[in-house]
């Protein structure tokens, strides 16, 4: 624990065989309480790996897509007792050993959540191997979604994350997609209530094993963001109401 606040870090994984003993390795373990791994019907050991790292292990008989991974995970650590929760994609793609910059700031309640993110640094992205047209396409969802939503964020895009338990109680996440375009969903949410949103600098780390969007998803994530954001103009107007952006009853 963190100022008497207990740390939970969640894994959603998809096929992260190869690559999820490194990533526990590099968990700082004083710096979290326990970890949990949902496994959304991955067809390689990383189910049996888990077990036998004595991870907290849950899995899905389908897949669910990424957003419904993390609800699983959010939804688990809570009945935990969780009261922050930092999410570590066991690919590895991410540093684990950026948890301390991630997780103090909400347990000093400085901040109700923090972001990781690749952009913070100019062109570190690019050297961390991010493909040219990612980056492009990055920066120019980042300064849109900027303009609509009144923020000057660096990265909305980032799987680097962690947040407080007032959140994850408090926002309808059961609403949100299934899809990838949860991450944006979130913090969109994050924005219309009012929460307090914290940037670290974190690394870019493009490799062989490390899951990535093709670009045929990554168009369709490109667009699911506008339709998203689009959606939330429509709630603030008042011209449709939007069960996404309401609070949880």
């Amino acid at each position: 624990m963190k100022n008497g606040k207990k740390i939970i870090a969640v894994l959603p994984a998809y096929n992260a065989e190869k690559t999820l003993k490194q990533t526990l390795d590099d968990i700082p373990k004083d710096w979290v309480d326990d970890i949990i791994l949902v496994d959304d019907a991955s067809s390689d050991r990383t189910v049996e790996l888990s077990r036998s790292f004595g991870l907290k292990t849950f899995v899905h008989e389908k897949n669910l897509g990424y957003g419904g991974n993390q609800k699983t995970c959010y939804k688990e650590a809570l009945k935990l007792g969780a009261d922050v929760v930092v999410m570590v994609h066991p690919d590895h793609q991410y540093d684990p050993s950026n948890i301390p910059q991630a997780v103090l700031p909400i347990a000093l309640n400085e901040a109700d959540a923090v972001f990781g993110s690749r952009m913070m640094i100019p062109r570190q992205a690019l050297k961390g191997g991010m493909p040219l047209w990612k980056y492009i396409a990055n920066i120019f969802l980042t300064r849109f979604s900027n303009f609509i939503l009144k923020t000057d964020l660096t990265e909305y895009h980032s799987g680097f994350r962690a947040y407080s338990r007032e959140i994850l109680e408090i926002l309808p996440l059961e609403k949100n997609s299934d899809d990838f375009v949860f991450d944006m969903e979130i913090i969109i949410q994050l924005i219309h209530n009012k929460f307090r949103i914290k940037e670290i600098p974190i690394p870019t780390r493009y490799f062989k094993d490390a899951s990535s969007v093709n670009f045929r998803r990554s168009v369709i994530y490109g667009l699911s963001i506008l339709w998203t954001l689009a959606k939330y103009k429509l709630h603030r107007r008042r011209i449709i109401t939007f069960s996404l952006f309401l609070k949880r009853s």
